[in-house]
């Protein structure tokens, strides 16, 4: 299938298309001239779409530290370590502490803010890290001069900026709920009836109203077939996985374990 074809199935909108075309012809690139590449930063969809368009390829995705949600596509040739190459000095990205006074509540979307009103653009942005006094936040390597000179406040905190190595990175520890329950079919609908504790029919209208994803890609489909290991996402509700099916209980229902992140 050739390059326009196979972004044209995979594409649903013009954004799609610029992105993927400039995903697709940085990869390719660098696997004919055997040299690291990497992509700006994607989120969990974009990266699902980039996997489909360019399966033949052995790509990385590398958003700074483990459960990172956004993250930079790799293209890594043979004669590197993925790892190594991603924790050097030519590494596609780095990581950022912004201080400031522990006092003042600055949030995620203080410092997202200000990034975007420093005019640095989303998508050389990855993951932020927001606790008391500090946000540690994920860069590419083009523009952490520009971030480090530019970036100075967040609303009125004044804000002190300082390279942080990538294994120094402490992201907050995500609370998760553990729920068990049994359902009659491990369709869409009724795994979002357990995890999210509404009625079937309510579940279901979030789904076909076009709230819901799985695994990062949208599904309108209530009945579609859910999988161990699934993560699943409803606008308003938040996010949950099927960690585990348990079997059939005696009276032909199916038990589950689901992990909600609260």
């Amino acid at each position: 299938m050739d390059k326009q074809t196979a972004i044209a199935k995979l594409a649903e909108s013009d954004e799609d298309k610029i992105l993927l075309a400039r995903v697709y012809d940085r990869m390719t690139a660098a696997e004919q001239r055997c040299i690291p590449a990497a992509s700006c930063f994607l989120t969990a969809r974009e990266q699902v779409l980039v996997q489909r368009l360019l399966p033949h390829l052995p790509l990385h995705f590398f958003g700074g530290c483990d459960g990172a949600e956004r993250a930079v596509c790799c293209y890594v040739p043979e004669y590197l370590e993925p790892a190594d190459w991603f924790h050097s000095e030519d590494g596609p990205i780095c990581a950022v502490r912004a201080t400031f006074y522990e006092k003042d509540e600055v949030t995620h979307r203080d410092v997202l803010g200000a990034l975007m009103g420093s005019g640095i653009k989303r998508e050389t942005v990855g993951d932020l890290y927001v606790q008391p006094g500090r946000c540690d936040f994920l860069v590419t390597r083009e523009i952490l001069p520009y971030v480090m000179q530019n970036l100075t406040s967040a609303g009125r905190t004044k804000l002190h900026l300082t390279e942080l190595a990538l294994d120094a990175l402490e992201p907050p520890v995500q609370a998760v709920r553990e729920i068990r329950d049994t359902v009659s079919t491990l369709r869409l609908d009724a795994v979002v009836s357990s995890g999210f504790g509404l009625s079937r029919g309510k579940a279901s209208a979030c789904i076909e109203s076009g709230k819901a994803s799985l695994n990062a890609l949208p599904c309108t489909k209530p009945d579609r077939t859910v999988s161990e290991g699934d993560v699943i996402s409803v606008r308003g509700l938040g996010k949950l996985e099927l960690a585990q099916v348990l079997g059939t209980t005696k009276k032909g229902r199916t038990g589950i374990l689901i992990r909600r992140y609260v």
